[in-house]
């Protein structure tokens, strides 16, 4: 096991048990009323475990949390696009001086005097 895998299971393994026994804990059923202004004959409820809305909550933040952060690194995607167009460039401008480099066959002149 590598220290990676046992640093998750040391940090996911209490954090799974206090979320099953908080689920276990709150088990009654509320109504959640999405009409501020009538309470006696809301437009729109959900009935819904208390649990249920508190892990909904927990995935609807971390989704948020994900769409930021992809949203912020977007230059620096666009920047690395951008780097590696560069670098194709330069490696196929590389390769054909090479091969005029391979084709002009500088020859020695014969009468050169050392």
């Amino acid at each position: 096991m590598t220290i990676k895998k046992i640093f998750n299971w040391l940090v996911g393994l209490p954090i799974a048990i206090v979320g099953i026994g908080f689920a276990v804990a709150n088990r009654q059923w509320i109504t959640l009323s999405f009409d501020p202004f009538n309470r006696a004959h809301p437009f729109a409820t959900i009935d819904m475990p208390l649990w249920a809305l508190f892990f909904c909550g927990i995935f609807v933040g971390i989704f948020a949390g994900w769409m930021v952060s992809w949203l912020n690194h977007g230059r620096y995607r666009k920047a690395a696009r951008e780097a590696k167009i560069e670098l194709i460039r330069a490696q196929q401008i590389h390769e054909r001086e090479k091969r005029e480099l391979k084709s002009t066959h500088l020859v020695p002149r014969q009468d050169a005097s050392l």
